[in-house]
């Protein structure tokens, strides 16, 4: 029965029942405020060394009451908005400037550590408070002011791709200043994990594996796809998740991963995936991915699953500090080499997914009608066949895993000659997708410790999760 269609069904409450995860799950508890402290301290110094009167973290928002990066999170716990003023005179504080956009929400579970002065700058304008202004423009207004006090003429910016235009206007009202970008400092920070940080990691990676437990829970022949994903969304936010959005759910005769759920209803020969790419726990994300099975699969299909599950074991069994990432990356893709679906390892020269044509220009999506009755219920069809090549969903193995709203700080690469250190935390995920044919995506978190490796994902098996069908 199409969900889009009336009918008795049973709800998704019903579908997990008496549902429990069967490991014992411990919450870590927040950052200590001392661990806050030290991290102003570094940056503090860096930017003393570095010649700066005065550091400014500038974050903007993002759609759902999202902050668009994670420098402010991890410099004060601050979850929205806001720009950060951090003096490098020892007998200044830092100051908060924040409220300044019109989606404006209570302060998050928590206060800003370290930063006793917020200044709100507030949400004006016609349409919404009926007040002239601009607050971007009071936010500047308030920020040159406070530099100005400091005597501030050589500054250091922290921001992302949204802080460009803010950076220009404060280059623009102190053009007499020296504006340097300085991310790179809160970047090499966060390179190597403290035990605190990894307790968030473990927590969250732990998050992921009960909410997959639940969505195996409620997977049979007859259950969409639209309710796979509400129990593994309950599960995890029930136990202090702080998203519902940050993983994709594949679900077709083919292994189609990276989606979102759309209706479909799961029979005998349909793969599932569980492209799980945040869960959040105190701002620290974790990232897994699963394959499921519904009955017997094709002889390819097999091949597929076996190449990548081996892949995802062999890199495992290198990881320990001085390993080099080169050699993890094309240890993953020996398994794909044997099975005769890659030649070599080589990012450069690899097949991929979002490839671009063999000129380099503009890839062609092949326009074709690919039936599928649950999507032409709601009165849409699909035309066009995703992926438009085979190949994995990367040209590499995995990446650095972070805080919510970070960048990958390095990629598990054939081109990566870095070698792995205590307290790197990344994820290890083999991936393959033929059109119309079949796909894997498949893999496990990890934290490289004095002597080798913690795999923060073990609650749940690496290999295919087989439904009777």
């Amino acid at each position: 029965m199409n969900v889009h269609t009336s009918g008795a069904r049973l709800s998704i409450e019903s579908l997990l029942g008496n549902f429990t995860p069967d490991f014992d799950f411990t919450p870590a508890m927040p950052i200590p405020p001392s661990e806050y402290a030290e991290r102003m301290r570094k940056l503090k110094r860096e930017g003393v060394s570095a010649g700066l009167d005065a550091v400014v973290v500038h974050c903007d928002s993002v759609g759902w009451f999202h902050a668009a990066h994670a420098y402010l999170r991890y410099l004060c716990d601050w979850m929205r908005e806001g720009v950060l003023i951090v003096p490098m005179d020892e007998d200044k504080a830092p100051t908060l400037l924040s409220f300044f956009t019109q989606s404006v929400i209570l302060p998050p579970g928590g206060e800003p550590v370290g930063v006793d002065r917020i200044l709100q700058i507030g949400a004006v304008g016609r349409e919404y408070a009926d007040i002239p202004g601009d607050s971007n423009a009071k936010t500047m207004q308030a920020l040159v002011g406070i530099l100005g006090e400091l005597k501030a003429g050589n500054i250091g910016f922290i921001g992302d791709k949204r802080s460009a235009a803010f950076r220009a206007g404060l280059v623009a009202e102190m053009p007499k200043a020296t504006i340097s970008d300085q991310h790179g400092i809160l970047d090499r920070m966060q390179r190597n994990r403290t035990p605190n940080e990894i307790a968030q990691f473990r927590t969250a990676a732990q998050l992921i594996s009960i909410a997959t437990q639940a969505a195996y829970h409620v997977a049979r022949p007859g259950v969409t796809d639209y309710e796979i994903y509400a129990a593994f969304t309950m599960a995890q936010m029930a136990r202090g998740g702080e998203t519902g959005d940050g993983y994709q759910i594949g679900a077709n005769q083919w292994g189609t991963h990276c989606g979102k759920p759309y209706g479909h209803t799961m029979r005998k020969g349909d793969i599932g995936n569980l492209y799980v790419s945040n869960v959040t726990y105190q701002g620290y994300t974790a990232q897994t991915a699963r394959m499921f099975a519904f009955g017997a699969l094709t002889d390819r299909q097999e091949l597929v699953l076996d190449a990548c599950t081996r892949g995802v074991k062999a890199a495992e069994k290198l990881i320990k500090p001085g390993t080099l990432i080169r050699d993890l990356n094309n240890a993953a893709f020996e398994s794909y080499i044997e099975a005769g679906m890659l030649t070599d390892a080589e990012a450069r020269t690899m097949p991929y997914n979002w490839s671009t044509a063999e000129d380099g220009g503009p890839r062609e999506i092949p326009h074709q009608y690919i039936p599928d009755a649950e999507y032409e219920a709601q009165g849409r069809k699909l035309m066009h066949v995703y992926p438009a090549t085979f190949g994995p969903h990367n040209p590499n193995l995995g990446h650095s895993v972070g805080m919510a709203g970070g960048q990958n700080a390095f990629n598990i690469s054939s081109h990566n000659y870095d070698k792995l250190e205590e307290g790197m935390v990344f994820v290890l995920h083999t991936q393959w997708l033929e059109p119309q044919s079949a796909g894997c995506n498949i893999g496990d978190m990890y934290v490289v410790t004095a002597d080798g490796f913690e795999n923060l994902s073990r609650h749940t098996p690496l290999e295919t999760f087989r439904v009777e069908a």
